[in-house]
């Protein structure tokens, strides 16, 4: 995930010695031969301490953590010895591991088609130039056939907006045509939504889903580069090839047949076609009462063909026992895999270490654990380090539907995605700025560290959809997304966007993200210190904080805290 500095400046020991595995039956076959230095570790969160785990997390010998790879268990078990060796339980009936299963689907582009028709005749969209597809079910093959197409603006269902874009319209079997983002983006002013700020509808993930729940037999997201947030080179690079998602048998899970992408240009062609005005249409589409549109004369149809296979992963997880109430639990999370090894020319470097990305959340994770085994609390501290982020949010996602401890016991959490290596800052930006009570605390606590919280410079592309606390806060949990600001107090909001913009440019999920001694680790020190603190509050409180008023989470939330 891109840390919130990178989003700002883009927009403006036990003694020495091996510990025994912390659980060997759960332990899965490796072959990487890395058996790194144990060193001993204090309960104060300490630049010394960050550095070995980073470092350690970081080294050539895991060979970028890919979730399934043997450099990744390996990782994951050390994650789990270094759990032990601090003196956290198991937190999965004995076992510091939860087991995932991951579902690896390849698409053979040469075998496969997905089309769209006109009046029978095809348009010939050209794989990588006009539209990119998928399929997410486990299945060799999946046909689409003469499936009409049907424009559902955003593509949204929110009661607690009052909108629903579904009203009215049956779209069991067919197409459905709709943007990217919600409503708001496009009238911000007009009182809808989060104004100009996304909200979870506004994710392509939830446009899917909901598609497939109302039955719709494909679907075709518009790609728009101001909405998306990104260009069309990032749909060809990151939903071309093998896709990762979590193991389901053939014909469990709700998908719809085809998932694609379209660019602006073809959606207008798709429009005209059809007699449509294209611009009117999607203003439209940010106005309450808007209704679905058949896109009359178009229809698609294609067949799939795919490989699939599975492999296995899994989430590590460690547990403080409360001292008054254990059945509460206050959660961190973070993700420990990265992208693993590529290949390159002989002489260059193909491991992606992910130092900042994201040893350094997970380094920051088993800090925390640490100083909460010195300083027992009253609530639980559940500490979860999750697979398989950068394919998805896959172990996070896993956990959602699977945790370890019901949503109704669970207070809330913390999640720590890539910490950057710099000076001290004035600011905390909080990611999702708005969303839940959690923040009331961030506030307090920031306060007594001399420091003020700020949203993230860029709502509207919802950086608080693309981190694994979403997959907890989609159940309803309350989850807190912050990071150390770019206002440094040596150097200001200068220095603080250029060290943002230059691992952007030249290290963000490339080969160059390597632990570095020469790295400046006193503002790291104190973001996991405030993120610690804010945790302690939680952990030795009655407190319950919930979402605020209007969050799309609101009622699930309620739901779950309603005796």
């Amino acid at each position: 995930m891109r840390n919130l500095v990178i989003a700002a400046a883009l927009s403006g020991l036990a003694l020495a010695g091996c510990s025994q595995p912390a659980d060997e039956t759960a332990t899965i076959a490796t072959t990487t031969a890395f058996e790194p230095a144990v060193m001993a570790t204090s309960a104060e969160i300490n630049e010394a301490d960050l550095r070995y785990r980073i470092s350690t997390l970081a080294d050539d010998g895991f060979e970028g953590r890919a979730p399934a790879a043997p450099g990744g268990i390996a990782a994951s078990q050390w994650i789990a010895d270094e759990m032990a060796r601090i003196g956290l339980e198991p937190g999965n009936q004995g076992s510091y591991f939860q087991p995932v299963s991951l579902l690896e689907i390849t698409l053979d582009t040469a075998r496969s088609a997905f089309d769209v028709f006109f009046n029978g005749e095809p348009l010939d969209l050209a794989m990588g130039d006009d539209v990119v597809y998928w399929t997410k079910r486990n299945q060799p093959e999946v046909s689409v056939d003469a499936s009409d197409l049907v424009f559902v603006g955003y593509g949204v269902v929110a009661p607690e907006y009052g909108w629903d874009d579904y009203a009215g319209v049956d779209v069991t079997g067919r197409t459905v045509v709709m943007l990217i983002n919600d409503p708001g983006f496009t009238n911000p002013d007009g009182g809808i939504f989060n104004g100009s700020a996304m909200t979870y509808y506004g994710r392509w993930t939830y446009k899917y889903e909901e598609a497939a729940r109302q039955g719709a037999a494909a679907v075709i997201l518009i790609h728009q580069t101001a909405p998306a947030s990104y260009g069309w080179n990032v749909i060809t690079g990151s939903w071309s090839g093998s896709r990762l998602s979590l193991a389901r048998e053939p014909g469990e899970g709700t998908f719809a047949g085809v998932e694609s992408w379209v660019t602006e240009d073809v959606a207008r062609h798709l429009f005209e076609l059809s007699g449509l005005d294209f611009n009117t249409l999607t203003a439209s589409a940010a106005q309450p009462g808007f209704t679905a549109v058949p896109m009359t004369g178009l229809s698609s149809a294609g067949t799939l063909y795919n490989t699939t296979q599975t492999m296995d992963s899994r989430n590590v997880v460690g547990v403080v026992p409360g001292t008054e109430r254990p059945d509460e639990y206050v959660l961190y999370t973070g993700h420990w895999d990265h992208i693993g090894i590529r290949d390159v020319p002989d002489g260059e470097d193909g491991i992606y270490n992910g130092a900042v990305d994201n040893a350094s959340g997970t380094a920051a994770i088993l800090e925390i654990g640490q100083a909460f085994i010195a300083n027992p609390p009253e609530r639980s501290v559940m500490i979860l380090a999750v697979t398989a982020e950068e394919s998805g949010l896959l172990g996070s996602a896993y956990y959602g539907e699977h945790p370890l401890v019901p949503y109704s016991q669970t207070v809330g959490g913390i999640n720590i995605d890539a910490i950057m290596p710099k000076g001290r800052s004035r600011d905390v930006i909080v990611v999702g700025y708005g969303a839940s009570e959690l923040e009331d605390i961030l506030t307090e606590e920031a306060a007594a560290q001399n420091r003020y919280i700020v949203p993230d410079p860029n709502p509207e592309a919802g950086y608080f959809y693309r981190s694994d606390h979403i997959s907890l806060a989609k159940h309803g949990l309350p989850m807190l997304y912050a990071d150390g600001g770019i206002d440094l107090i040596e150097g200001g909001r200068e220095a603080g966007e250029a060290i943002g913009a230059d691992y952007g440019a030249n290290r963000y999920h490339g080969p160059a993200d390597e632990y570095s001694v020469d790295w400046q680790m006193d503002g790291m020190v104190e973001d996991v210190t405030l993120l610690y603190n804010v945790g302690a509050r939680l952990a030795n409180s009655d407190a319950w904080p919930n979402w605020y008023e209007g969050n799309e989470f609101r009622a699930l939330r309620d739901a779950q805290r309603t005796p």
